[in-house]
């Protein structure tokens, strides 16, 4: 018997005429659930993950995807769910992680398990995620990674610390990353959101409460993620406007604290 008999059989190749694949996390509300509708339109196979089992079955109806529920919090979350969604597909074209969580208040009272919680979630599974995948798409010489950041982790936000930290953790790896992947056919995109009108605020238990800036739809963020997969895009603000004081806090960080102190 030779050593082939011991192998576990290959998936066969899909021809290139197949639709691309995309595994969305968080797809099961918000940005996830909106990208996965544009995805879902653009004929795109989807594999959809998320913790909320009626709202993520009703994504995956509504857009002829396929549930995958995972809990990103847990360690090991990560590695369940590229192992099924490579079950499921034989390979995934593009990840989009747009999973987070948030809470809100001064970082001394953070309570241990949300600040564990959102480490996971925010920073360490995109990061896991990618390291599971990242090896086939460039096999393949062909890929996307689009990580969901926001804008508060190019700024700081005060009583957001923890939240910010992991946000700007995860732009730095979108950076970082983007050099090594350069000349491969795989790409890496960050998309920076401000405020989005998603259950994120309830679910991090207090409300949007700043008068600047609004929060936007989350069809606008996803139009935004689509575009990277699509196109050059690779790190948008959305709105754009929020390039501009992310900028200044990166050329002039006491000139942008002082306006931030001033217009809060």
């Amino acid at each position: 018997m030779t050593d082939d008999a011991h192998r576990p059989a290959r998936r066969p190749r899909r021809p290139a005429a197949d639709p691309p694949v995309a595994l969305i996390t968080g797809a099961s509300s918000g940005i996830g659930a909106a990208t996965a509708g544009l995805l879902g339109a653009a004929g795109w196979r989807l594999l959809l993950s998320g913790t909320d089992r009626a709202r993520l079955d009703a994504v995956a109806a509504r857009t002829g995807g396929r549930a995958l529920p995972e809990d990103l919090a847990k360690p090991d979350g990560p590695q369940r769910l590229a192992e099924a969604a490579l079950a499921a597909e034989g390979r995934v074209d593009a990840l989009v992680a747009s999973a987070g969580l948030g809470w809100r208040g001064p970082f001394a009272e953070t309570p241990s398990d949300v600040l564990d919680r959102m480490i996971e979630v925010n920073l360490a599974a995109p990061l896991r995620l990618s390291r599971l995948l990242l090896p086939g798409m460039l096999e393949r010489r062909r890929g996307r990674i689009v990580l969901v950041g926001s804008v508060a982790g190019q700024v700081g936000v005060r009583d957001e610390a923890a939240y910010a930290a992991t946000k700007a953790g995860l732009a730095m790896f979108a950076e970082s990353l983007w050099y090594e992947l350069r000349g491969t056919g795989v790409g890496v995109r960050i998309v920076l959101p401000g405020p989005v009108d998603t259950p994120f605020f309830a679910r991090r238990g207090t409300p949007y409460q700043r008068e600047r800036p609004r929060p936007v739809a989350p069809e606008l963020v996803a139009e935004r993620v689509v575009a990277t997969i699509t196109t050059a895009a690779d790190r948008p603000f959305v709105p754009g406007w929020l390039g501009f004081p992310a900028r200044i806090h990166g050329a002039a960080p006491g000139v942008f604290r002082r306006m931030a102190a001033r217009f809060g």
